[in-house]
């Protein structure tokens, strides 16, 4: 089947989000443009308006998606029970380095209008965003049932590890490790955490 025959059959939404995001890439969230990805899709410049309202919105759509790709990993690593949890946070923070390696530009769009006092925040996003984090905030609340981690804010505690695991995610992206690895790094981070936060005795 053709890639034009096949829009009739309701993949023109994927299919305009899997060219946006590789021009994402190329010429940033400011470059995207509905009518370029339209003549590279080959459709009509007002095909896309039957999915998306305009450029915001195929952005958001966008940042939905990759929260859901970053969350849907997250599932499977906090769902292996059977593993200690100190393996599974270590297993969390190399499926979101991976994330960000591959996704650099996907992942600034994800963070870029995430927080609920923007107002150009999409609640779509704003509820995929949390899922992540919800995942995290789970997996420390399992570890202090378990005695592997302190008591204290679940919450405050995923957040420290996610913001660290970011801000490295996003120097190593950015190249500015000063030739260290991002894995290193991360690695060197997580054990300095889980120092900080594993129960005592």
């Amino acid at each position: 089947m053709s890639a034009a025959a096949s829009y009739h059959h309701g993949n023109l939404r994927a299919e305009l989000l899997g060219a946006a995001e590789r021009a994402l890439g190329e010429v940033g969230a400011d470059g995207l443009s509905l009518r370029a990805l339209a003549r590279e899709l080959g459709v009509s410049h007002a095909a896309p308006a039957k999915h998306f309202a305009d450029r915001r919105a195929l952005l958001d759509a966008l940042a939905v998606e990759g929260f859901a790709r970053l969350s849907a990993g997250f599932r499977v690593i906090a769902a292996a029970r059977a593993t200690p949890v100190r393996d599974r946070l270590r297993a969390l923070v190399a499926s979101y380095l991976a994330f960000a390696q591959e996704n650099p530009a996907l992942l600034a769009l994800m963070f870029a209008h995430k927080t609920e006092s923007d107002v150009e925040a999409s609640a779509d996003v704003l509820v995929a965003g949390r899922e992540a984090m919800a995942l995290t905030v789970a997996l420390v609340a399992e570890g202090q049932s378990a005695g592997e981690i302190v008591e204290g804010d679940p919450a405050r505690i995923a957040t420290v590890a996610f913001a660290t695991v970011h801000g490295i995610a996003t120097l190593g992206s950015g190249g500015l490790l000063d030739g260290e690895p991002t894995g290193g790094v991360a690695d060197a981070a997580l054990a300095l955490l889980w120092e900080g936060i594993a129960a005592r005795g």
